[in-house]
């Protein structure tokens, strides 16, 4: 099983402007909304638009990849890796996050949408 990789591809628009955060320690990370819509009839032939969200998170060096490139609306292809992170909400419940850390971001046109 040394073959098994974890590997995601997705493409879709930012849902937001990047959120950049800078650490007293010289480490930086960028979040970012990825919205990926899907098309389809429902069992009733009622056509369906269902949006899912995925965080992206771009850590140090790969920050360059979208600062002040990257805007509300811009479509993304990206290459990255799943990232569960485990919280404690404000109400004393424990949360499960999933993000995807990219490694690889590529800026599409509508025509290569």
């Amino acid at each position: 099983m040394s073959n098994v990789k974890n590997r995601v591809i997705l493409t879709g628009f930012a849902g937001a402007d990047p959120v950049i955060v800078e650490f007293p320690n010289e480490k930086r990370v960028a979040r970012v909304n990825l919205a990926i819509n899907e098309f389809y009839r429902d069992s009733t032939g009622e056509f369906v638009n269902k949006t899912q969200w995925f965080t992206l998170v771009f850590w140090n060096q790969k920050i360059k990849l979208i600062d002040g490139i990257v805007k509300k609306g811009t479509n993304l292809s990206i290459e990255g890796k799943l990232s569960t992170q485990t919280y404690t909400s404000k109400k004393g419940e424990q949360r499960f996050a999933i993000e995807i850390v990219v490694h690889a971001l590529s800026i599409l046109t509508p025509e290569e949408a």
